[in-house]
């Protein structure tokens, strides 16, 4: 892969889709001035609260109101953007997905991944939320290409599920994007162990961009966007404010990572296969 300049764009998400979309695009603007990135990357759910309650009211068909907004602004800048994820209606089923889009520099409809793994959890006296309520799961892992190289998507629920991650690497990605919203509960306790396990795991770069947390939602994210190296070592970390977070990923290191540690070549398959080839 070539080095790619990434940006996260760790934004507040309200109750209003339209101050939603024009935060994106806001941050976006300031995000490429400043920046001059060569991916952005948005948050998961960014166009809507993540509340079941809100996902069918906010959801769409492809092409919609949001999308055709991101596809606008990719093209704008001649940047790639990965949209985070929004509430999308299937058109061949009406279901609704949780479904991360990718635009190319053109504008062009790079692919689109669905939500694998819904989040259907019940700790108690900490939290219980259901996915499924609302939301059908996806059934395909997401490699896409792109100028720079092959990239892998993953939502949120999904990094908790290590194959994915393997098959991904398998067909050639070096680097996955991982749009969540982690809680106050899970959020301290794991996501940072499971974004370092994964790429470490792989050894490949992870980006995972959360949004802001919003006190006043009914949901509290834990915020915490970070970018992960192959070696397992997070290069750079948020808090929970509203803020981006950049960095250019160098894939000679990678490369230096996967010589030095050869673990791919040193995998004993023979015993222990477990995922599609």
């Amino acid at each position: 892969m070539k080095n790619i300049k990434v940006l996260g764009c760790q934004m507040m998400v309200g109750e209003e889709k339209e101050k939603n979309l024009q935060k994106a695009e806001e941050m976006i603007n300031r995000g490429v001035k400043t920046y001059q990135p060569d991916i952005i990357i948005l948050p998961e759910m960014f166009n809507t609260p993540y509340d079941n309650s809100y996902f069918p009211e906010f959801s769409e068909v492809y092409p919609g109101e949001t999308t055709s907004r991101i596809q606008s602004m990719a093209k704008k800048y001649g940047v790639i953007i990965i949209a985070g994820s929004i509430p999308e209606q299937g058109e061949e089923d009406q279901k609704i997905y949780n479904t991360t889009y990718v635009f190319g520099q053109q504008g062009e409809l790079l692919g689109k991944h669905r939500k694998i793994h819904l989040f259907d959890i019940d700790i108690p006296g900490k939290i219980t939320f259901k996915e499924s309520d609302v939301l059908s799961p996806g059934n395909k892992i997401t490699v896409l290409d792109t100028k720079f190289g092959k990239i892998g998507i993953a939502v949120c629920y999904d990094v908790r599920f290590p194959e994915i991650f393997q098959i991904m690497e398998k067909e050639g990605a070096e680097f996955v994007v991982v749009p969540g919203a982690f809680n106050m509960t899970t959020g301290p306790a794991h996501w940072e162990l499971l974004m370092r396990s994964r790429a470490l795991d792989n050894q490949l770069y992870v980006a995972a961009v959360s949004p802001a947390r919003n006190l006043r939602a009914s949901y509290h994210a834990y915020g915490h966007s970070m970018i992960v190296d192959p070696w397992g070592s997070v290069l750079e970390e948020l808090d929970e404010e509203e803020d981006f977070i950049y960095r250019e990923l160098d894939f000679d290191y990678l490369k230096q990572v996967r010589r030095g540690l050869p673990t791919r070549k040193n995998r004993l398959k023979e015993l222990y296969e477990t995922v599609k080839k």
